[in-house]
C-alpha cells in the first residue's frame, strides 16, 4: 500500500467514523433523557472506569491499548459535555468573578445554562474555540468609559461570530451585613468606577471609600468582614450572592450608566430578527489619501446606516488601523451583498464579526432573555 491509498483508506474510515460518531451522540441523547427524568448525576467515575478497561481490553495491538484508553477517556470527556448541554443547559464562558457584571449578564441571558468564569477576555473567548464552553458573553463596550479594545480585538482577528448584542444597565446598591444600616456605615468599599459613580452619594454620608478589584470582590470582603460598619457598594445580585442586603438602592448618580455585552459562538446565526437586523463590520482601508471615507461612501450608498463606528490599532503592523462598525440593515440581502462586494474593492480587509437583531435587548429588571 503506497501513501495515496493510506490517505484514501483514513479517508473513508473518516467517513465511517463520523457516521459511528453521530449513531453514538444520538445514543448518548437517550441516556441524558434518562438521566434527566431520574435526577441522576452526569458522571460516574466508577462506571466510565469499567467501561474503558473492557473496551481496552478489545484490541488485539497491545502498543496501541494506551492509545485507545485516550481516545476512550477523550470520547466520556466529548459525551459528557454534550449530556451536560442537553439536561443543564449550555456552558457560557465570561471574564470575571462570580456577582460581577458580566456574571450577571450572562445568568440573564442565559438562566439556564452553566456560567464557567476566565481570568480574561481571551481564556473565556478561547474556551468556546476549543469547545470548552458553547457560549461567551463578553462586554464590547461601557457608555462612560467606552468601547472594551481587548474584545474588540479578539472580534477582528478570531474566529467566533457575535450571535446577539444586549444592554445592562449598571445599578449600584449599598450593601451590608444584617443589622447594618446607612448609619452604622462608616466605610464602603467598591471598584473605583462604581465609587465615582456614587461620589456624590458617598461625600453626603461622609463615607471612607475604599478601592477593590471588582464590585464583587468588594461584597465578599465585606461579607467576610462581618463588620457593621463596613459596606459595599455593588448590585442586586452580588448582595444576594454573598449574603448581604441592600441598606439603599440605586445611589449611582447618573442611571444611565449602560454595558453592552456580545455573545460569541463558534457557528454563525444568520436568521433575522423580527425587530430588523444588524450586524458588526470590520475592515481596513487602503493607505491614501480618503480611504476611509471611500469605504464609508460605500456603506452610505446602499442605504446603510452607520451607528458606530471606531479605530482601533493593528498589534502587528505600528501605525496602522482597522475600523469597527454597528451598520443597521440585512448583510445578507441582495442590497447587502451588492454593498459587500462594492466594499471589497476599497478595504483590503473586510469580516462581517456578526448578525443580530437590531431591536434594543435590555437586560434589566432581572428578566432572561
Amino acid at each position: 500500500m503506497d501513501l495515496t491509498e493510506a490517505r484514501e483508506k483514513i479517508a473513508v474510515i473518516d467517513r465511517q467514523m463520523a457516521r459511528l460518531f453521530e449513531d453514538r451522540m444520538e445514543t448518548v441523547r437517550v441516556v441524558a433523557e434518562y438521566k434527566k427524568k431520574r435526577g441522576m448525576p452526569i458522571e460516574d467515575k466508577e462506571q466510565e472506569a469499567k467501561k474503558i478497561a473492557e473496551s481496552s481490553r478489545l484490541l488485539e495491538d497491545q502498543e496501541l491499548r494506551p492509545y485507545y484508553t485516550q481516545f476512550l477517556q477523550n470520547s466520556m470527556e466529548i459525551s459528557k459535555r454534550w449530556q451536560h448541554k442537553l439536561i443543564s443547559g449550555a456552558r457560557v464562558a465570561y471574564s470575571g468573578v462570580e456577582g460581577a457584571f458580566a456574571h450577571i449578564a450572562a445568568g440573564r441571558i442565559f438562566p439556564d445554562a452553566e456560567r464557567v468564569s476566565y481570568s480574561s477576555f481571551e481564556e473565556a473567548y478561547a474556551s468556546v474555540e476549543s469547545g470548552e464552553c458553547d457560549l461567551a458573553v463578553l462586554p464590547i463596550e461601557n457608555s462612560f468609559a467606552g468601547e472594551v479594545g481587548q474584545v474588540l480585538d479578539l472580534m477582528f482577528s478570531g474566529p467566533l461570530h457575535v450571535n446577539g448584542v444586549y444592554d445592562l444597565s449598571v445599578t449600584q446598591n449599598l450593601i451590608g451585613i444584617e443589622g447594618a444600616d446607612t448609619d452604622s456605615v462608616k466605610t464602603v468599599i467598591s471598584h473605583p468606577q462604581a465609587l465615582s459613580q456614587c461620589g456624590k452619594y458617598i461625600r453626603k454620608h461622609s463615607f471612607e471609600a475604599v478601592s477593590a478589584e471588582n464590585t464583587a470582590m468588594a461584597a465578599k470582603e465585606a461579607a467576610e468582614r462581618g463588620d457593621r460598619s463596613v459596606a459595599a457598594i455593588a448590585s442586586e445580585e452580588t448582595a444576594e450572592l454573598y449574603g448581604l442586603k441592600i441598606l439603599d438602592h440605586d445611589i449611582n448618580e447618573d442611571k444611565t450608566n449602560t454595558t453592552r455585552f456580545a455573545v460569541f459562538s463558534a457557528t454563525e446565526d444568520s436568521g433575522t430578527g423580527s425587530g430588523g437586523m444588524a450586524f458588526l463590520l470590520l475592515f481596513t482601508v487602503k493607505d491614501e489619501v480618503g480611504g476611509l471615507a471611500k469605504a464609508i461612501n460605500v456603506i452610505s450608498a446602499y442605504g446603510f446606516n452607520m451607528r458606530v463606528l471606531r479605530s482601533r490599532p493593528m498589534k502587528n503592523l505600528p501605525w496602522h488601523y482597522y475600523f469597527y462598525a454597528e451598520v443597521e440593515g440585512d448583510a445578507s440581502s441582495e442590497n447587502g451583498l451588492r454593498m459587500l462586494s462594492a466594499l471589497r474593492g476599497a478595504c483590503p480587509v473586510m469580516k462581517i464579526a456578526g448578525r443580530y437583531s437590531a431591536s434594543a435587548n435590555s437586560l434589566q429588571g432581572g428578566e432572561s432573555i
